[in-house]
């Protein structure tokens, strides 16, 4: 597949989302504030990874768009919460994300984090009120994303990310800190896409799903981690060297960029080994392929 036609498949699979998206919202002059703030972060863009990962997901297994896009919705929803609360000055305290002042430099520290909350809590709503693939399905679903996005996932990474902040930690413990802070939601994604097309948790075609995503997200930390290093905040549409600034460990602790690009291609070859004996797989290789080789 070339970089052209991805291309076009990740644009067509982003506008189905953020379509999905604008429906969740209402007006309602009253908290108008705290909706503007939500859209401020939901609508500036991004790559749309974790919800393509959904779609394309649910359509290698034989299922409808209409059944994945709520679960699209859903996981993007978390995925913007976490970084409107990453940015914060109680966090990382970032100024720039996808090209335009942070949330809380906008909207202020509290509308910031409210905006957040909403977003996370809104997220599971849209979830559980998937009426296509019915409340068995929702339910499953509902409760591997909340696995993925909690204490034993997403935020327990970020508190391991933050507690290893001036220390050293070892590659294993590295290794941990991101399959839970970056591969748990990348995980959460791609199973809901399965669970959408009917893929029960016990099918043996989910271990395939998760050794995929497993690999894809851990992969796609590497790259993170080597641009951070090497890219600029005009391309990427966020500061550079923050994780040095921080003195937080990354992949180029243990490995030269060299070093981490071949780990991160081997993560990937693995990930397409996983799920390249399916026939409508083309587009998820392609997709893990291209994280490995991105540039921004």
């Amino acid at each position: 597949m070339t970089d052209e036609i991805l291309e076009l498949i990740l644009h067509r699979d982003a506008t189905m989302t953020e379509d999905a998206l604008r429906k969740v919202y209402t007006e309602d002059e009253d908290i108008k504030v705290l909706l503007d703030a939500e859209c401020y972060s939901l609508f500036a863009g991004g790559k749309r990874i974790r919800p393509a990962l959904t779609l394309e997901f649910c359509r290698m297994f034989g299922g409808e768009d209409s059944a994945a896009l709520p679960f699209a919705c859903a996981v993007e929803m978390i995925h913007t919460y976490s970084l409107i609360h990453d940015d914060l000055p109680c966090m990382d305290d970032d100024e720039m994300r996808r090209g335009k002042p942070t949330n809380h430099k906008v909207f202020g520290e509290s509308t910031a984090l409210l905006a957040g909350d909403s977003l996370l809590t809104g997220a599971f709503e849209v979830a559980a009120s998937n009426s296509v693939v019915g409340s068995d399905i929702s339910a499953k679903a509902v409760a591997y994303l909340a696995s993925c996005a909690g204490r034993y996932g997403m935020v327990g990474g970020q508190i391991m990310d933050l507690e290893g902040e001036k220390k050293k930690l070892t590659l294993d413990e590295l290794l941990k800190l991101h399959s839970l802070k970056t591969g748990a939601l990348i995980s959460a994604a791609s199973v809901m896409g399965a669970l959408a097309a009917g893929v029960e948790m016990t099918d043996p075609r989910m271990e395939d799903v998760v050794t995929y995503a497993e690999n894809i997200g851990l992969a796609f930390q590497i790259v993170d981690d080597i641009l951070d290093k090497t890219g600029n905040a005009e391309e990427l549409g966020k500061n550079v060297g923050v994780d040095a600034e921080h003195q937080k460990n990354t992949f180029l602790s243990f490995f030269t960029i060299e070093e981490a690009q071949f780990y991160a291609d081997r993560l990937t070859r693995e990930a397409i080994d996983a799920i390249r004996k399916y026939k409508e797989s083309e587009t998820l290789c392609a997709i893990a392929e291209w994280l490995a080789t991105r540039k921004k």
